[in-house]
């Protein structure tokens, strides 16, 4: 392991399409989804801690996650837990922890990493991080990783990518396109050189931040101007200077769809968003009806396909249902068509629209 390598572990999301089971105060990555034992924020420290120095991993999170993280992640020093005064999406985060690493290693190299992918094949996904690392630290270059598609999934980014390798499994981007129609999606996969998007990238963090200048200079200066406090005491006065006036942008569109030093590795490590209900279905152990059940008590009926999460303690009898999503929570209970799994996050909006905050 270099001591130029370090994580980033973005854990400031509020998993709504997880919802109801993720929360606004306690999101699934904090959660134990598939029943593994460790939730999904220790799966991905633990997996991370074999590709670089444990005391090299930062986590990124909202300010009124930082306990949490610290409880789930008892070993991880205080120092290392980074709190956002509030989500401003994935380019702030990244611009907050490459100049906190630029101060103190001018020579970092930094995975930017999800809290809550799911991936299966621990030593696969190591030697896929090795070449990806080396790659960008002899090179001004981005990685990111890509998985081969098996079905034209709406909710995932994908990316194009060259047919000619420029490095042995390594390949210059061409397009990123976010979560694209059925339609689209289906011309993708039809394609043979589109791969969907881990969410995973790779950088030096001096070409990070020299991306910054060029595609996001708001962005950049805003945090430039504050450097000198990151990494003191006045770190955490100078985050609620900075965050009002960044815009809320991901780091896809804001400098990966722009630049043109991008590369993917192809991958093929058992991974899962875990972004949605379909997500987890289709990681569980499932029914010979493709029913796949979390709960004691669950009696099925002439139904298939479905993804249902109860409490153990309640009895529930499911009939004539195909494809259907049923979530009981102790205060919520979601029936909800797989195919329209999408549009949680926009049921949830309803739901405050309706009712306030208390059921979010």
């Amino acid at each position: 392991m270099s001591k130029h390598h370090y994580v980033a572990i973005m854990a400031g999301g509020i998993g709504s399409r997880f919802w109801p089971m993720s929360r606004t105060n306690y999101p699934k990555q904090f959660l134990d989804i598939l029943g593994s034992g460790k939730t999904l924020i220790q799966q991905t420290f633990d997996r991370y801690s074999e590709v670089v120095a444990p005391e090299n991993i930062y986590v990124v999170t909202s300010h009124e996650y930082a306990s949490l993280v610290k409880k789930q992640l008892p070993d991880i020093a205080e120092e290392n837990i980074l709190s956002e005064p509030f989500r401003k999406n994935t380019a702030p985060c990244i611009a907050y922890v490459s100049f906190k690493l630029m101060a103190k290693d001018p020579q970092a190299c930094l995975i930017a990493a999800l809290s809550d992918n799911l991936i299966l094949d621990a030593d696969e996904f190591a030697k896929t991080t090795h070449s990806a690392l080396t790659f960008v630290d002899h090179l001004n270059a981005f990685v990111t990783l890509g998985i081969k598609p098996t079905y034209p999934n709406t909710g995932y980014g994908y990316i194009q990518h060259d047919t000619i390798e420029a490095a042995p499994g390594i390949f210059k981007v061409k397009t990123f396109t976010e979560k694209p129609n059925l339609e689209l999606a289906k011309t993708f996969i039809a394609s043979g050189d589109f791969l969907w998007n881990a969410g995973i990238f790779f950088w030096k963090v001096k070409n990070i931040l020299t991306a910054f200048e060029k595609y996001l200079p708001e962005m950049y200066e805003v945090f430039a101007s504050e450097k000198d406090k990151f990494n003191t005491d006045e770190e955490a006065s100078a985050l609620n200077e900075i965050y009002p006036q960044c815009s809320n942008i991901s780091i896809d569109f804001g400098i990966m769809e722009k630049a043109d030093n991008v590369y993917v590795i192809p991958a093929s490590f058992g991974w899962s968003d875990l972004g949605t209900w379909n997500g987890a279905w289709e990681n569980m152990d499932r029914d010979p009806a493709d029913n796949a059940v979390a709960g004691k008590k669950v009696v099925v009926i002439d139904a298939s396909k479905c993804m249902v999460h109860v409490p153990d303690t309640k009895l529930v009898v499911l009939q004539g249902l195909e494809n259907f999503i049923v979530v009981d929570t102790k205060d919520v209970l979601l029936i909800c068509r797989k195919e329209k799994e999408q549009e949680i996050k926009d049921y949830v909006a309803e739901v405050k629209k309706v009712l306030g905050d208390k059921y979010l």
